[in-house]
């Protein structure tokens, strides 16, 4: 079962490379040896880009939830410049 490519293989051998993403999971493309991509499903891509929360859970399953944060800015406002 292989996952990984290098990358002239995977450019000579693309239909098979997508057939494989689609039945076994995602492809790992390699360049000079070094892991550069992966070639996953299109409905895999969907679900891993998808959110997976709304913004306000995401602030309430925060660790710093709860704490009494002091948000107030400094008014300073920089120095004088000459212009």
């Amino acid at each position: 079962m292989r996952t990984t490519w290098a990358l002239q293989d995977a450019k000579n051998r693309l239909s098979e490379v997508i057939d494989r993403a689609l039945a076994r999971g995602p492809q790992i493309i390699t360049r000079r040896g070094r892991e550069t991509a992966v070639l996953v499903s299109a409905d895999d891509f969907r679900r891993l880009a998808a959110p997976s929360g709304d913004l306000v859970g995401f602030f309430r399953a925060s660790p710093l939830a709860g704490l009494d944060l002091d948000l107030r800015r400094d008014p300073d406002r920089g120095r004088e410049v000459d212009v």
